[in-house]
Parts: structure tokens; C-alpha cells; sequence
């Protein structure tokens, strides 16, 4: 087993694997750039190194700088965590060339999954259901005219180099698949540095919906079931459940072979994750879309209903450990379903909103998880993703869990900066999400619809809060023969509760700005 991990990541992933290393009894290695000197990760780690001034691509993109660290800190593995290196195959490869483990997938597995048009062409040869397009990149537009035709419009054209939206077009008529395929091309090669793009059916309205699966360097491949991941903003996910409500035991089963067929195509080991969509008009159907070839964002609520612990396994399995269990000892208990709080502004077209956090109460309770890398008083930096914490709601049923994450949302307080909490609120209350009714339209559908995702104005709140309170004191007081209990029952209207998150949060941090330099501890 190693003794001293690297964690090539920031925020609360990398929380998360400190966390995990400290369980295993490993030590735990941070790296932080200029922005992140007093960031929770380095405050939680056993050792942390700087690496850079605040640019990415001068820090935790910057290959040289995490390997010096790593040497430097005698680590003898390095967890990449997800974003940033942690899908570049030249990374794992250098680690390699290091005597560095990286823990993760071979770095030709996460070539050939980088690329999207290879990964399609593998999987055609494995036999796994395709989405109906081509199966290479476009050389002209002659032939992107022969492919869309051939599959019917309408049709996306995807960049083969990446994902996450980014060049992506819907085209639904001949008319626009010239300027469309300009545009995506452009893009594309903006985001990726290839301008490469292919085409595919466009699936009105699918749901996507994934399967985690696990792989030892010893040939044995597992799926731990799905995660549906329907609601997505632009398409990237912003809500996830598992199992989904319309996948049932069959399907299931027939879903998971088909990833873990992904998989062995790959020669794939550690954690991934094959995607696949889901036709809206016949559920039973399901197509492969691609596989991620690292830890998700959303791996939370899988741990959730299996009770498994996704980053000691891929730790265990980076240092040649057997799967310990196999296919028919995985069991699904319950139902789990994950938010991802970012600091972003609902109400500005949810651009990040950076800033210093005044107040933090973050839920707890029977059934909730929160994973977070952030503390009251710590500022968010603009130069990162803004995600600041996944809270999770876990029950015997979908309706338990809902219940239970609708209450933990209610408990939840930052203060300082704008955040999507609201719209999980709204979500979570929406008619089809509570009937299960999901497909990849459906968010952008309900924020279409116009009603408001912001939290209430802080003047607004502080008025509801006082009234609140004055109001339930004196009835308390009533009850009690007119001898005032400092208990009034406050803390138990959900009223209150939204009241809660006011302007009266702007208390000052109990941290200490003490960040450690590198190798304090």
C-alpha cells in the first residue's frame, strides 16, 4: 500500500480524498497556487506545496510543477481527482515515467477515450448500442451533408476532442448545417486545440443516464449500478440521483453488462464511468455515449446506495489490490440524490460570483452528506470552477430522500455570495422531477418558464425573521403560563429557516488566516 499521496486537485474532491487517505492511514499531500493559500484542502492535508502564481495553466495544469512536488514531498502516488489533468492521458504517462503510481486509468485507456470518434469506433467493433451518426470526424461538409441525411434530421454535431457543450450544435434542417459545423468547428478547436467534430441522431428529449463501473488490474470489471443525470444547464449536470426512477432491475442489468463491455473494450482499469443516452420514447432502448475516464463529480450518491467507498477502492486497486467483492455481492439500498452548490448568480445568467463567504451553516442530520471544500471566511477565487459543496439526501425511497435533501436545503447558510441553492429548491418541487418525469431538456424548460431562482432580498428576510421571531416567542410564552423559554421554536419553521439566510449572516470568520507553507506539518 502507498504511504503518501499527492492530490493533484483543489475545493472539495480533494477534501474528500484527504479524507479518504487519512481512513487508510496514508498521508495526505496538497498542492495549492497563490489563490488557494488558505483554501480548506491545504489546511486539511498533512503536507501542502505551492505550486504557482493563481493561473491554471502556472499551477494545477502545469505537469512539471506537480511532479517537482510530488519528488519533493517523497509522495509515491498521485490522485488526480476530476477537472483539471485528471483525463490527460500525457499526465498519467509522465507520472509513469516519474515511477510515480497514478491512480487511475492506463494512459492509452484514456486515449482512446478522449477521443471521441475512437471511442465510438471501439465500441462499434465491441457491439455496444451506438447512437446512429458517423463514427469518424467530418472532413467536409459534403460528407457531414451525406451523414445527415443518411440518419434524419435533426442532428448534433459534437466536437471528437471534448465535451461538456462545447461544440455542440443542433441542426434541424439542411439549411443550417454549414454555418452550424463552422461554428462547432471553431469552438471546438478554442476549447481543445482540434477542430474535429462528427455528427450523431439527435434524440429528442433522451435522459442520460450512466453506470460506474470499477476495473482490477487482475481482469476483474464490476458495475455498481446507475446514476441518472437528466437534469443538466447547458449540458452540464447540476443534479443527480441514483438508481434513476425509470430504470428497472432488467434494464439494470442489461445497461451494466453493456458498460462493463466498455470497459474490457478498453482494457479499462480503476473507476470510470460509461454515459449512455436514454430514447424518451422508448425507455427500454439505450444508446452508449461515452465514457469518463475518472472519478465523477456525482460519485457521492453511488457511495450512498451501496455503501462503498469509491476512492479506497480506486487506491486500493492503483496499488494492485483484487476487487473485493464481485458482481452479485453489489447490492442497491435506498435512494440518494446529490446537489451541486455553486457560487454563481442565478439572477446574472449564473456567472461565477467570487467573493468572501460571511456566514456558513452547512446541514446535517438523518440521511445528508455534504462534501465541500470551503469554511465562513475563506474567498471564493475567480480563477476556478465555482463549485463550493455537493449535498446529498439518502433514503429508503426517492420521496425520503427528496423530503430529507428539501429539508437539508432549508438548513443551508452562505452568506456573502450569490448561489443556485434557490434552484434546487424549485427543482426539487417541480412536478415532474417529483414524478420522475426527467429528460436533459427539462431544467432549461423550468427556468424558461420565468419564475424566479434567487434568494429572497436580505431586507425582505430580515423583516420575515424578526417577525417570525416576536411571533413565536410571545406564543410560546402563552404556552408556557407566560414565562418566556429561550426555545421559541424558530429554528423549526422552514420560514425561519429561509429567514435565516439574511443579511444578519455577515458575522465575521473564527479561521485564522494561518496557511501552512509547504511541508509545515
Amino acid at each position: 500500500m502507498f504511504r503518501k499521496i499527492l492530490i493533484a486537485n483543489r475545493g472539495e474532491i480533494a477534501v474528500r480524498i484527504v479524507r479518504a487517505c487519512r481512513e487508510m492511514g496514508i498521508a495526505a499531500v496538497a498542492v495549492y497556487s497563490e489563490a488557494d493559500r488558505a483554501a480548506l484542502h491545504v489546511r486539511k492535508a498533512d503536507f501542502a506545496y505551492l505550486l504557482g502564481p493563481a493561473a491554471a495553466s502556472e499551477s494545477y495544469l502545469s505537469i512539471p510543477q506537480i511532479l517537482d512536488a510530488a519528488r519533493r514531498s517523497g509522495a509515491d502516488a498521485i490522485h488526480p481527482g476530476y477537472g483539471f489533468l485528471s483525463e490527460r492521458a500525457e499526465f498519467a504517462r509522465a507520472c509513469a515515467d516519474a515511477g510515480i503510481r497514478f491512480i487511475g486509468p492506463s494512459a492509452a485507456a484514456i486515449e482512446l477515450m478522449g477521443s471521441k470518434t475512437r471511442a465510438r469506433q471501439a465500441m462499434q467493433r465491441a457491439g455496444v448500442p451506438m447512437v446512429p451518426g458517423s463514427s469518424h470526424g467530418l472532413p467536409s461538409l459534403a460528407e457531414a451533408e451525406r451523414v445527415a441525411a443518411e440518419v434524419g434530421y435533426p442532428v448534433m454535431l459534437k466536437a471528437a476532442a471534448g465535451g461538456g457543450g462545447k461544440g455542440m450544435r443542433v441542426v434541424r434542417a439542411p439549411a443550417e448545417l454549414a454555418s452550424a459545423m463552422q461554428s462547432a468547428e471553431s469552438e471546438a478547436l478554442r476549447a481543445f486545440g482540434d477542430a474535429e467534430v462528427y455528427l450523431e441522431k439527435l434524440l429528442e428529449r433522451p435522459r442520460h443516464i450512466e453506470m460506474q463501473v470499477l476495473g482490477d488490474e487482475h481482469g476483474n470489471v464490476v458495475y455498481l449500478g446507475e446514476r441518472e443525470c437528466s437534469l443538466q444547464r447547458r449540458h452540464q449536470k447540476v443534479l443527480e440521483e441514483a438508481p434513476s426512477p425509470v430504470v428497472d432491475a432488467a434494464l439494470r442489468r442489461r445497461m451494466g453488462e453493456a458498460a462493463v463491455q466498455v470497459a474490457r473494450a478498453a482494457a479499462y482499469t480503476n473507476a470510470g464511468t460509461v454515459e449512455f443516452l436514454v430514447d424518451a420514447a422508448a425507455p427500454e432502448q439505450f444508446y452508449f455515449l461515452e465514457m469518463n475516464t475518472r472519478l465523477q463529480v456525482e460519485h457521492p450518491v453511488t457511495e450512498m446506495v451501496t455503501g462503498l467507498d469509491l476512492v479506497q477502492l480506486q487506491i486500493r486497486i492503483a496499488a494492485g489490490e483484487r476487487l473485493p467483492f464481485r458482481q452479485e455481492g453489489i447490492e442497491i439500498r435506498g435512494h440518494a440524490i446529490e446537489c451541486r452548490i455553486y457560487a454563481e448568480d442565478p439572477e446574472n445568467n449564473f456567472f461565477p460570483s467570487p467573493g468572501r463567504i460571511t456566514r456558513l451553516a452547512m446541514p446535517a442530520g438523518p440521511g445528508i452528506r455534504e462534501d465541500s471544500g470551503v469554511y465562513e471566511g475563506w474567498t471564493v477565487p475567480l480563477e476556478y470552477d465555482p463549485l463550493l459543496a455537493k449535498v446529498v439526501g439518502h433514503g429508503a425511497t426517492r420521496a425520503e430522500a427528496t423530503a430529507r435533501l428539501r429539508r437539508a436545503l432549508d438548513e443551508t447558510i452562505i452568506g456573502g455570495i450569490k448561489t443556485n441553492v434557490a434552484l434546487f429548491r424549485r427543482i426539487l418541487g417541480d412536478a415532474d422531477f417529483i414524478a420522475g418525469r426527467l429528460d436533459t431538456g427539462l431544467l432549461d424548460r423550468l427556468l424558461a418558464a420565468g419564475a424566479s431562482v434567487a434568494e429572497p432580498e436580505d431586507t425582505e428576510i430580515a423583516a420575515i425573521a424578526a417577525a417570525i421571531f416576536s411571533a413565536s416567542g410571545l406564543l410560546h410564552a402563552t404556552e408556557n403560563g407566560g414565562a418566556r423559554s429561550p426555545s421559541t421554536g424558530f429554528e423549526s419553521s422552514r420560514l425561519a429557516s429561509n429567514a435565516r439566510r439574511s443579511s444578519a449572516m455577515r458575522g465575521t470568520s473564527s479561521w485564522k488566516k494561518t496557511g501552512r507553507e509547504e511541508g509545515l506539518r
